[in-house]
C-alpha cells in the first residue's frame, strides 16, 4: 500500500479540558467532507444515462448501451469489496479525495476526447475504470462514520449523509441543462460535471481527517461513555485482510441475507432512473429538459423519504432495520406500476409517480448499509459494507443495465417493469428472514 494512504499515527492524548471543543470542531469537518465528498462522487457516475438519448441518436441500441451501463456496475460492485478491504486499513483524507480525482479524470476524457464515445468497447473500458474508482467513496465514507459518530446517534447522522447522493445525483440534472446551455454540446454531460467535481476534491481534502486518536482524542466510545456489546481497547486495533473477510464478514448469515435483498433494491433504484430519460422520451413523450428536472426531481424526493425512513427505524421500530424497509418497498411496487400504466398524456402523473419511487427506494437503500455497518467491527465496516455494495451492483445494478436494456429491445417496456416489481418482491422476501434476528437483537 501506498505510504501516504496508510492508517495516520496516533497521537499523544490532548488535555482534557480541550477534549470536548476539539472533537467538536473535528466532528463538524470530517461530516462535511463525507458529505460533500460523497455528492462529488454522483456527479461523475451517472452521466451515461443522461447522455443515452443522445447516444441512441448515434446509432447505439439499447441494448449496447445497457452493456456499457453495466461496466460501472461490474467494477463498481467488485472495487467496493476490494477497496472497501483497503480503506478498512487506509487514512480517508487521501483515499476519499483520490477516488473522487481519478473518477473525474475519467469522465473528462469520456467528455473531452470523440474517440472515446466511437465504440462500445471503448466506452465500456472507460466506464469499468470509472467504476472502479467510484468504489473509493461509501468505504472510506463508512470508515469514518463508525470511528466519530457513535452507534446511538449513528442512525441520525447516516440518513442525513446518506442525502448526500440525492443532493449528487440531482444536481448532475440542472448541471446537464447549464452545461448543454453554455456549450451547446452534449458532451458537456460529461465535461462540466467533472470540472465541478475538480473543485469538490480540493475541498473535501482540508476537511477530512482519519480517526479521532490520530488527533489526540479518545475513541467515540469512550467520548460518548457508550462500552456497549465487551467494548474494549482491542476493537481499537487494525486488522488485517484475513481477520476482515472471513472471521468478520464472509461468516455472518444475517449479512449475506441483506446482501441479497440489497441486490433487488439496486435493480429497482437503478432500473428506474438509469433507463428514465430514455422511457420517459420514447413513451411519455417528455423533451430532453423534462427529462433532466424529472430526473433531478425523483434523486430529491429521496431526501425527506430517507429521513422520514431513519426516523421511523429508531424511533417507531426501535432500532429494526427491516419492517420499515419492507413497507416502503410495498409502496415502490404500488408507485411502479402507477409510472408503468399510466396513460402517456398525463405528465403530471408520470412526475408524480417517479418523485414517489425516488421518495421511497432510498430509505432500504440507507438502512441496508446501516444495517451491513452495524453487522461487523468498526475495523471491517468498509468491507461488510462493501459485500452488500457488490451484490447490488454486481447483482442488481447490472441485471438493470443489460436485461432491461435487451428486454425492452426485444419484448418492449412491458418487459422490463415486469423484472422491477419481481426485484421488489424478492427484495421483501430476503428482508423478512432479517427480522427475527433484529428482534433478538434489540430485547
Amino acid at each position: 500500500m501506498l505510504n501516504f494512504l496508510q492508517p495516520a499515527e496516533h497521537k499523544s492524548r490532548i488535555a482534557d479540558e480541550d477534549v470536548d471543543k476539539t472533537y467538536s470542531r473535528n466532528r463538524i469537518k470530517v461530516f462535511a467532507g463525507i458529505f460533500l465528498g460523497y455528492a462529488g462522487y454522483y456527479l461523475v457516475r451517472k452521466n451515461f444515462s443522461l447522455a443515452m438519448p443522445q447516444l441512441i441518436e448515434d446509432g447505439y441500441s439499447k441494448g449496447q448501451l445497457g452493456i456499457v451501463l453495466s461496466a460501472i456496475a461490474i467494477s463498481y460492485g467488485l472495487s467496493k469489496l476490494l477497496m472497501g478491504s483497503i480503506s478498512d486499513r487506509s487514512n480517508p483524507k487521501y483515499f476519499l479525495p483520490l477516488g473522487l480525482l481519478l473518477s473525474a479524470i475519467v469522465t473528462l476524457i469520456i467528455g473531452l476526447f470523440p474517440w472515446a464515445t466511437s465504440s462500445i468497447t471503448i466506452m465500456f473500458v472507460l466506464m469499468l475504470f470509472n467504476g472502479w474508482f467510484q468504489g473509493m467513496g461509501w468505504p472510506a465514507c463508512g470508515r469514518t462514520m463508525v470511528h466519530w459518530f457513535s452507534l446511538k446517534e449513528r442512525g441520525a447522522k447516516i440518513a442525513v449523509w446518506n442525502v448526500a447522493h440525492n443532493i449528487g445525483g440531482g444536481l448532475i440534472g440542472p448541471i446537464a441543462i447549464a452545461g448543454m446551455y453554455l456549450f451547446d454540446d452534449w458532451h458537456s454531460l460529461f465535461y462540466f460535471p467533472a470540472m465541478i467535481t475538480l473543485v469538490v476534491v480540493v475541498v473535501i481534502f482540508f476537511l477530512m481527517k482519519d480517526t479521532p486518536q490520530s488527533e489526540g482524542l479518545p475513541p467515540i466510545e469512550e467520548h460518548k461513555h457508550e462500552h456497549y456489546l465487551g467494548y474494549s481497547e482491542s476493537m481499537e486495533k487494525e486488522l488485517n485482510s484475513k481477520d476482515i473477510l472471513f472471521n468478520n464478514v464472509f461468516n455472518n448469515k444475517i449479512l449475506w441475507y441483506i446482501a441479497f435483498a440489497n441486490a433487488f433494491v439496486y435493480l429497482i433504484r437503478f432500473g428506474v432512473i438509469d433507463w428514465a430519460p430514455t422511457y420517459l422520451s420514447e413513451v411519455k413523450g417528455f423533451s430532453s429538459g423534462e427529462s433532466s428536472w424529472t430526473y433531478f426531481a425523483y434523486e430529491y424526493a429521496g431526501i425527506p423519504g430517507t429521513l422520514l425512513c431513519g426516523y421511523l427505524s429508531d424511533k417507531v421500530f426501535k432500532g429494526k432495520r427491516a419492517p420499515v424497509s419492507i413497507l416502503y418497498l410495498v409502496l415502490v411496487l404500488i408507485a411502479i406500476c402507477v409510472y408503468w400504466l399510466a396513460p402517456s398524456n398525463f405528465y403530471h402523473l408520470d412526475t408524480i409517480a417517479l418523485i414517489s419511487i425516488g421518495f421511497l427506494i432510498y430509505g432500504p437503500v440507507m438502512l441496508i448499509g446501516l444495517h451491513a455497518l452495524e453487522l461487523a467491527p468498526k475495523k471491517a465496516a468498509g468491507t461488510a459494507a462493501g459485500l452488500t455494495g457488490l451484490f447490488g451492483y454486481v447483482g442488481g445494478v447490472m441485471v438493470a443495465n443489460i436485461a432491461i436494456g435487451f428486454l425492452v429491445d426485444n419484448f418492449g417496456w412491458d418487459s422490463g417493469f415486469m423484472l422491477l416489481l419481481g426485484a421488489g418482491v424478492l427484495a421483501i422476501f430476503f428482508l423478512l428472514l432479517t427480522i427475527k434476528h433484529q428482534n433478538k437483537a434489540n430485547e
